[in-house]
């Protein structure tokens, strides 16, 4: 049972290490944005400003959708 508790855990490791995800070096963000949160996919990534926007970014660096988050209260 341990064997196989290693072997499921070293399996994992192995899995989640071969991930190539291109972190960006730099982000140039418009001037005045103050980014409080930031998710990737292989493909995009998106940066969530303090004035609930959100800006999706293309891997290269390029602005492709900017998104105003109503305020929910």
């Amino acid at each position: 049972m341990i064997a196989g508790i290693l072997t499921i855990a070293a399996l994992l490791a192995f899995k989640l290490r071969s991930e190539n995800i291109n972190f960006p070096q730099t982000l140039i963000l418009p001037d005045g944005t103050k980014p409080i949160a930031f998710t990737q996919t292989q493909d995009w990534y998106s940066v969530i400003t303090d004035t609930n926007e959100i800006l999706i970014f293309k891997n290269n660096g390029t602005l492709i959708q900017s998104i105003a988050v109503q305020d929910l209260e």
